[in-house]
């Protein structure tokens, strides 16, 4: 009699558990289920048990956007990368909460494992005034895919000292630093546009981790008047930055990599370089403490090796 009684509830509870939404539309012309994209992402199952993507009619989306912890397992996917638009256009002045206001001017945030987002341009238009995200991510498992990043100074910050990102098909601009963070990123095809005299990655990859930024096959542009930009530079001491079968533009400067004024640092950063062409690739000045890697070492690079889960450190220290 109790199993009679039991199954039908917990029947209920799993019907309960598994009605919502499982996609989502978004157009700013009234004909979707919401105007806005954070009022989509406010309205999803928190922690669900299956993807949900949510559907962006082309548009220009002005809002700064954030997908939450508990926002795990969506996808954002537009309607066109260059039609589908989200803008905002904060810096560190103007949000002026001290010395991390950087990690609050994000025009998207993602902080929901699992991520995926397709299609879409993100741009910061907050201008030449410093540090401006267009695109942070925290979290792990994340996967942006033929999408726009637009800034200048830190466009894409990938973070996460346990993440791994995956970025395919994807058109990133800026001028100081404009990829940096601590994830285990790998950008694959990928363009790569420098709009400055500067620097293109600032690396803080955590010790003991294998990979840090990893670039395969992706084309370094710049554009015009720019001569003299730097492959990377170290954001902190265990930095990992890898180009492997990229073309670069002869904006590349000689030398490749920077210390950051700290000649310590070359003892402790990874900066290497292998099957690279263009006239950007010409090593016979590059920086004595980079490596041009051997075939061997270049294999360790492809991509379901860089995305493969690590060990995490231990946590009684």
């Amino acid at each position: 009699m109790k199993r009679l009684i039991y199954l039908p509830l917990l029947l209920l509870v799993t019907v309960a558990n598994a009605q919502y939404k499982t996609a989502i539309y978004v157009a700013q012309d009234g004909s979707g289920d919401f105007t806005s994209i954070q009022a989509a992402i406010d309205d999803t199952k928190s922690f669900p048990d299956t993807r949900i993507t949510i559907f962006i009619k082309d548009g220009i989306y002005e809002e700064k956007v954030k997908v939450h912890a508990w926002n795990t397992h969506l996808t954002l996917r537009g309607e066109s990368p260059t039609g589908t638009i989200i803008r905002w256009g904060d810096y560190f002045d103007k949000i002026d909460r001290g010395r991390n206001s950087t990690f609050h001017t994000a025009t998207l945030l993602v902080q929901g494992d699992d991520f995926r987002a397709e299609n879409l341009t993100i741009s910061n238009t907050a201008g030449e005034v410093g540090q401006a995200v267009a695109l942070a991510i925290e979290a792990d498992r994340s996967a942006i895919i033929n999408c726009r990043m637009f800034g200048h100074q830190d466009t894409l910050y990938v973070d996460g000292a346990n993440a791994r990102q995956h970025f395919k098909n994807c058109y990133i601009e800026g001028t100081t630093d404009f990829i940096f963070g601590s994830a285990t990123a790998l950008f694959e095809d990928c363009t790569i546009h420098s709009k400055a005299d500067s620097y293109i990655t600032a690396a803080s990859t955590p010790a003991g981790r294998p990979y840090g930024l990893v670039f395969l096959r992706c084309k370094l542009t710049a554009a015009e008047g720019v001569t003299s930009v730097y492959l990377g530079r170290p954001w902190r001491s265990y930095a990992q930055t890898v180009f492997l079968y990229c073309q670069m533009g002869d904006h590349i400067h000689p030398k490749g990599w920077h210390n950051w004024g700290s000649a310590e640092k070359e003892e402790t950063v990874f900066y290497g370089e292998y099957g690279n062409t263009g006239p950007g690739t010409v090593t016979t000045q590059r920086a004595s403490w980079a490596h041009q890697l051997k075939r061997r070492q270049a294999k360790k690079h492809q991509p379901e090796r860089v995305l493969q889960p690590f060990l995490l450190p231990d946590i009684s220290n």
